[in-house]
C-alpha cells in the first residue's frame, strides 16, 4: 500500500504539521500519520496564538517559511500587540482565533503540498534497524518504511484525563490515547517521565450577561505574524474581563477532598506558569479574586472558553462555582475542564538537532520532550522537520544559536538543561532578547533560510528591501538638521526641552517623548520620503534609531561570547579520559554531549573550572 517515505511524522498537531512543511519543502518525501484526521492542528486548549515570547516565536517560524503565522493571520477574530508600553525588546503580537478554521486552514495548507501524504492510524511501534529509524508499525499492522521517523505525539503517549475522581483514558477529550511508543521506546533505553497540563470548561455565550464583564478590544491598527503580503480579516470580535471572587473561592474549595491534584492521583508536575485556579487559591490564599478572560472560539459559535479557569475539580463544583462569577449567574457549560497526564521524555536525550542520541534518525518534537503552548511545539517541528531532511541526505544540520533566535533559546534550554516541569518560554530566557526581536525576525532568519531552501528568491528580495528602505531613513536622520524654529512647537507640545540651536534629526529622534512622525510633522521633506514606505519598515527604522546604543552594546557581548559558541567538541569525545574534570562534570558532559564550549558551559553542575581544563584541552 506505501511507497517508502523520507520522512514519516506521528501526530498530527503543531509540531506535526510544521514538520511536514518544512521537510516538504525541502523536497522530501512525507508521510503524516494522525490517529485523526479531522482534529489535525487542533488547538487542544485555547483558541489563541502567540502572546509574551510566544509571539516572537511565530514570527521566527514565519520568517523561516514555516505556515503557523499564516494560518493564525488567517483565522484571526482579534489582534493585539502586548507590553507596547515597554521596550520593543518585549513587544509580543497575540491573537484570538477561530478554532474550527484554524483546524481547516491547516488541513488545506498541507493538502496544498503534493508530496506530503496522509494516513489516519495509531503508530505502535518505531521499526529499527541497526541503530537507525527505518519506519513504523500501526495498530492496523501496517509496516511502512521511511529513511527518518520525527515522534510528535503530543499528550497522547497513555494519556490519562482526571475529572474529580474520575479517570478517563486519552490524550484529548473525547480522543483516545497512545499506546506501547512508551514502552518500546523504553525498552531500546530511552528515559521517560509524567507531566500534567489542564485546560478550562466551556460554555454557552448566549448564557453570560456582558454587561457585567468589562469589554477587551483588539488593537485598532491590528498587525499580524506573517511577512508576506497575506489578507486579513477586516473586522475584530470583543473579548471580555471578569473576575473570581470569595464566593467562587469557597465553592472551588468544597471539591478540594476530590481534587486529584491535592489527593495526590495525579503524579505528573504541571505548568508552573498556567496553573489550575485551585492551585491559584491554594497557592495565593490572600488573593481575593482571580482575572478571568473570556474568550469566543471563533466568528460563527456560541462557544466560549472561559481563560484562567483551568480545573480538574469535580464538574458539579466547576459549574456550582462557575455561576458565581460575575456575568456567568445564568452560564450553561458545554464540557467540564480537565487535567491530562501523559509521558513525556526527558529532552537531555536529544543532540541540538533534535535528533535521538540513542537511535540515528529518529527526531522528538513538541510536547513529548517537556514543553507546553502551540508556538513551542510548532518551532520544534521546524527545527525537526529541517534535520530530518538534512540527515537522511547527508547535509549540514541546521543548529540556531541563543544569540539567532528564541528557537534557539528553546532548544538549546531544553537539551543542555533538560526540565521537570512544562517548558513554557519567557522573553527573561532569551539573554539577548534585545537582538531578537519580533518586528526584526526577517532580518535574522530569512536570508539563513534562504540558503537552506525554505523560502523562494522573491521572499529574500522583499527582505533586503526592507533593510534597504529602512537604511535610506536612518541615513536621511543622519544627514539632516533639524531647524530649531520648526520643531520646537512640538517639543513644547511634548514637554521636551526646546531647542537652542539647530540638531541632527536622528539625535532629536532618540528622546523619548518624540517619535518618528512627530518630526514628520516639522520637515515636509521627510514626510515625503516616509510616504514611500510601509509602516513596518517606518517603525524598524525609529527602534533602530532609538536603541542603536543599547544593539552596540549587545552585539558586543554576542560577540565576546562567540569564540566559546564556535569552539566545537567532538560529540563522541570520551570525557573521562579527563580526570582534571570534576566527576559531575564528567557524568554530565558524557550524557548531554555538548556541541560546543557554550553549550558545556551551561549545563548544571559544570563549574568554570571545568569548562577551563576543556578548553586548555581543545587548544
Amino acid at each position: 500500500m506505501f511507497k517508502k517515505y523520507n520522512v514519516i511524522i506521528v501526530g498530527g498537531g503543531h509540531a506535526g504539521c510544521e514538520a511536514a512543511i518544512a521537510a516538504s519543502n525541502l523536497g522530501s518525501s512525507v508521510l503524516l500519520v494522525t490517529m485523526n484526521m479531522t482534529t489535525i492542528a487542533q488547538m487542544s486548549c485555547n483558541p489563541a496564538m502567540g502572546g509574551v515570547a510566544k509571539g516572537q516565536i511565530l514570527r521566527e517560524i514565519d520568517a523561516m517559511g514555516g505556515i503557523s503565522g499564516i494560518v493564525a493571520d488567517k483565522t484571526t477574530i482579534q489582534f493585539r500587540m502586548l507590553n507596547k508600553s515597554k521596550g520593543p525588546a518585549m513587544w509580543s503580537p497575540r491573537t484570538q482565533n477561530d478554532r474550527m478554521r484554524f483546524s481547516e486552514e491547516w488541513r488545506l495548507q498541507l493538502e496544498a503540498r503534493p508530496n506530503i501524504d496522509f494516513w489516519q492510524d495509531t503508530v505502535k511501534e518505531i521499526l529499527v534497524k541497526n541503530g537507525r529509524a527505518t519506519g513504523v508499525k500501526t495498530s492496523l499492522g501496517l509496516e511502512i518504511e521511511s529513511d527518518s521517523v520525527i515522534l510528535t505525539n503530543g499528550t497522547f503517549l497513555n494519556g490519562l484525563i482526571h475529572i474529580g475522581e474520575k479517570k478517563i483514558g486519552g490524550g484529548r477529550a473525547g480522543e483516545k490515547a497512545a499506546t506501547g511508543l512508551t514502552e518500546q521506546l523504553t525498552q531500546l533505553g530511552f528515559t521517560s517521565g509524567r507531566m500534567k497540563t489542564g485546560t478550562p470548561p466551556r460554555v454557552d455565550g448566549r448564557s453570560l450577561n456582558y454587561s457585567l464583564m468589562e469589554e477587551q478590544w483588539g488593537d485598532e491598527k491590528r498587525g499580524k505574524f506573517s511577512f508576506t503580503d497575506i489578507e486579513v480579516p477586516k473586522k475584530q470580535r470583543c473579548c471580555w474581563i471578569t473576575y473570581t471572587n470569595e464566593n467562587v473561592h469557597d465553592t472551588l474549595k468544597e471539591g478540594f477532598e476530590k481534587s486529584p491534584m491535592f489527593t495526590g492521583r495525579i503524579k505528573g508536575l504541571g505548568p508552573r506558569y498556567c496553573p489550575s485556579i485551585e492551585d491559584k487559591i491554594n497557592r495565593f490564599a490572600e488573593r481575593d479574586r482571580h482575572q478571568i478572560f473570556v474568550e469566543p472560539e471563533g466568528w460563527n459559535t456560541v462557544e466560549i472558553y472561559v481563560n484562567g479557569f483551568s480545573t480538574s475539580l469535580p464538574e458539579d463544583v466547576q459549574y456550582k462555582a462557575l455561576k458565581k462569577i460575575p456575568g456567568f449567574e445564568n452560564a450553561r457549560m458545554f464540557r467540564p475542564g480537565y487535567a491530562i497526564e501523559y509521558d513525556f521524555f526527558p529532552p537531555m536525550q536529544l543532540d541540538a538537532t533534535l535528533e535521538t542520541f540513542l537511535i540515528k534518525n529518529l527526531f522528538f518534537a513538541g510536547q513529548i520532550n517537556g514543553t507546553t503552548g502551540y508556538e513551542e511545539a510548532a518551532s520544534q517541528g521546524l527545527i525537526a522537520g529541517i534535520n530530518a531532511h538534512q540527515r537522511i541526505n547527508d547535509q549540514h544540520e541546521l543548529i540556531l544559536r541563543r544569540s539567532e533566535s528564541y528557537i534557539g533559546v528553546l532548544i538549546d534550554d531544553l537539551v543542555t538543561k533538560g526540565t521537570d516541569e512544562p517548558y513554557r518560554m519567557f522573553t527573561s530566557r532569551a539573554e539577548h532578547r534585545l537582538l531578537l526581536r519580533q518586528d526584526n525576525a526577517d532580518e535574522r532568519l530569512t536570508p539563513l533560510a534562504h540558503k537552506l531552501g525554505l523560502v523562494s528568491d522573491e521572499r529574500l528580495t522583499e527582505v533586503n528591501n526592507k533593510i534597504e528602505n529602512t537604511n535610506k531613513i536612518i541615513d536621511y536622520l543622519s544627514k539632516v538638521s533639524m531647524d530649531k524654529n520648526d520643531i520646537n512647537p512640538i517639543l513644547k507640545e511634548k514637554n521636551s526641552s526646546l531647542l537652542s540651536q539647530n540638531i541632527k534629526m536622528i539625535n532629536l529622534l532618540t528622546r523619548p517623548q518624540l517619535n518618528i512622525f512627530d518630526l514628520a510633522k516639522a520637515d515636509a521633506s521627510f514626510q515625503q520620503l516616509l510616504s514611500n514606505f510601509n509602516e513596518e519598515t517606518i517603525e524598524q527604522a525609529e527602534i533602530k534609531v532609538k536603541y542603536n546604543s543599547y544593539f552596540e552594546k549587545e552585539v558586543e557581548l554576542v560577540n565576546k561570547m562567540k569564540k566559546m559558541e564556535d569552539q566545537s567538541i567532538n560529540p563522541n569525545f570520551d570525557y573521562s579520559t579527563l580526570n582534571s574534570l570534576s566527576k559531575e562534570a564528567r557524568e554530565k558532559l558524557s550524557r548531554i554531549k555538548p556541541r560546543t564550549i557554550g553549550q558545556a558551559s551551561r549545563i548544571s553542575g559544570v563549574k568554570p573550572s571545568d569548562i577551563s581544563v576543556l578548553m586548555v584541552y581543545l587548544s
